[in-house]
């Protein structure tokens, strides 16, 4: 990914490329959203719990980390307010369901993608990098699968983009996404967030970045410094 310039588009773009990604994949994505999933019930809304109270107090936070995304991650945008994150269900590398509240202490880099979805075929190997250079105890790539069916076109997609150190996560029920777009922060596939220690959403994006840049390394790096910075 030397030369990220050569698969990813200039921010101006992003808009367009998610307004055509989602006249593609409009059906294979909003056609799900009556499904029942992990995430069944429905999260209650943004602000009525304590954890969401608690995450809300982190607004300068979330800007101070925001405003170090510049450059190929520049479309990151901070939570405005933030807010918990910790229900979020899917199936974890053993296939088993899990929630992101399990990855308690680790700063987690959510991302959504789909077999089906060009921008990460270029997207997918970009996190793979990220994760084998900063990937640790303190900090994790959660890359989620989210192709209804089985494993094996999601598997042979990895393969073949030379996918190697990335923790194979799934939800093949869409409840994930449909939580996320209900919540204001999915209008497409890709989408990212970074989430801390807490489970508090800090910043998010839609669209497509270079994660395995200097920009992307400079972003995680500022996200795991300690909340006085």
């Amino acid at each position: 990914m030397a030369d990220g310039s050569r698969f990813f588009p200039a921010p101006r773009l992003i808009l367009a490329a998610l307004v055509a990604g989602a006249l593609a994949g409009a059906v294979a994505v909003y056609v799900s959203e009556s499904r029942s999933g992990n995430n069944a019930p429905a999260q209650a809304a943004v602000g009525e719990s304590k954890d969401d109270v608690a995450c809300a107090a982190k607004s300068d936070r979330a800007k101070k980390v925001a405003a170090s995304a510049t450059g190929e991650v520049a479309a990151l945008l901070p939570a405005d307010p933030p807010q918990s994150l910790k229900s979020l269900a899917f199936n974890g590398p053993d296939g088993k369901p899990m929630r992101l509240a399990d990855h308690a202490g680790k700063t987690v880099l959510l991302n959504l993608w789909a077999t089906w979805c060009a921008p990460c075929r270029a997207e997918m190997p970009a996190l793979d990098a990220l994760q084998k250079e900063k990937g640790s105890d303190s900090f994790e790539v959660v890359a989620v699968n989210v192709d209804a069916g089985d494993d094996v076109k999601p598997k042979k997609f990895l393969s073949d983009t030379g996918v190697t150190t990335l923790d194979y996560y799934r939800d093949s029920t869409m409840a994930l996404f449909n939580d996320l777009k209900k919540r204001g922060l999915a209008l497409g596939l890709p989408v990212t967030m970074l989430i801390d220690g807490e489970g508090c959403l800090i910043a998010h994006m839609n669209g497509p970045a270079e994660w395995s840049g200097p920009d992307a390394r400079r972003l995680i790096e500022t996200a795991l410094k300690p909340e006085s910075f």
